[in-house]
């Protein structure tokens, strides 16, 4: 193969067919994609036995840069679209992976990209069971995009959705806030913070399957593009109520607070691929919390706050005065996932 992708591996031809079989069947083997349709036929057997609804998701990744310290876009891809899925109590299953390539990309950096996400999938037990490949002339992308759709299947007894949250109840956070943004913004601008920050992405799977026993989880949502400042107003506009948030409660790692405040930002508005809100009734809070703390990855989740009625998002300081907290007009990190 040659070292570069050049727009004949887009073509339908032998340079593509060779970039099929050599890179994406070669890291994404298994006896779905082998048989090399036009589309993934899928046992139902796996799907129905253990559950009696699909959880369905898609997402496109545009990360720049597509290599940081803590992951890249492949692993991005996997875990961002199984993660959605997550949210709903379902165990994700299958996924599919569509490649944007600019011409001229380095065929050793997409190797490395799928080898990402085959490790990625294979750790969480999900099978990328079909895709496509697109290749651009240069100049038409940046590099690489990747969109990919999943299915999982939600238990028969799990109907978590913001319908059920109430004034009282619990916000819970399963970690620390913003580091994935944060690490993006320092590896982008060369803020200086070297090795102090890592992305947090991570498959969220296992922390949702330890809380399916909580009876009081209201619902779940991963707190990505916009953070928990953008998760919190979709809740109010779904729900009708009101979120404060305890400023002194949230987690935050020092490189991250530290990046925030040289720059001026609001650490609820930062970026996470790793972490996650639940809401839950508060006499399951504690539960929950002790939960997620046991696992591995989950020391520093926190209860940060309370569901009221003021269909607003406010952030209550340490001297007990409360801020409204409204939603930036526009993205102040753009492609951060």
């Amino acid at each position: 193969m040659p070292d570069r992708i050049t727009l004949a591996h887009g073509s339908g031809g032998k340079a593509m067919q060779e970039l099929v079989n050599k890179i994406f069947l070669s890291y994404f083997a298994n006896e779905i994609l082998n048989r090399q349709e036009d589309q993934a036929r899928i046992p139902l057997a796996p799907l129905t036995l253990t559950g009696e609804k699909l959880a369905f998701s898609c997402d496109s990744y545009v990360v720049d840069p597509i290599r940081f310290p803590g992951g890249d876009i492949g692993k991005l891809a996997v875990c961002g679209t199984a993660n959605d899925i997550a949210m709903s109590g379902a165990k994700p299953i299958y996924l599919s992976a569509g490649f944007i390539i600019e011409e001229g990309f380095s065929i050793d950096e997409l190797k490395q990209v799928a080898c990402s996400m085959a490790k990625t999938a294979s750790e969480a037990g999900i099978e990328i069971v079909t895709g496509d490949t697109k290749v651009v002339p240069k100049g038409a992308a940046d590099k690489l995009f990747i969109s990919t759709s999943g299915i999982g299947v939600i238990p028969a007894n799990v109907d978590w959705g913001v319908q059920h949250i109430q004034p009282g109840d619990q916000i819970l956070i399963s970690g620390n806030l913003g580091d994935h943004g944060a690490t993006i913004l320092n590896a982008r601008e060369n803020l200086g913070f070297g090795g102090q920050l890592n992305s947090d992405c991570q498959h969220l799977y296992p922390f949702v399957e330890a809380l399916l026993p909580v009876k009081g989880i209201r619902t779940l949502r991963d707190a990505t593009r916009g953070g928990v400042n953008a998760v919190l107003h979709e809740f109010v506009a779904s729900s009708g109520c009101g979120f404060q948030v305890i400023e002194q409660a949230l987690p935050v790692s020092s490189p991250v607070r530290g990046l925030s405040e040289l720059l001026g930002l609001e650490v609820l508005n930062f970026a996470n691929e790793g972490k996650f809100i639940a809401i839950v009734d508060p006499k399951d809070a504690n539960l929950a919390l002790s939960t997620l703390r046991q696992l591995k990855g989950g020391s520093d989740a926190a209860i940060i706050g309370e569901v009221n009625s003021s269909q607003k998002v406010s952030v209550l300081n340490a001297f007990g005065a409360s801020r409204w907290l409204d939603l930036p007009w526009d993205e102040p990190m753009p492609r951060i996932c």
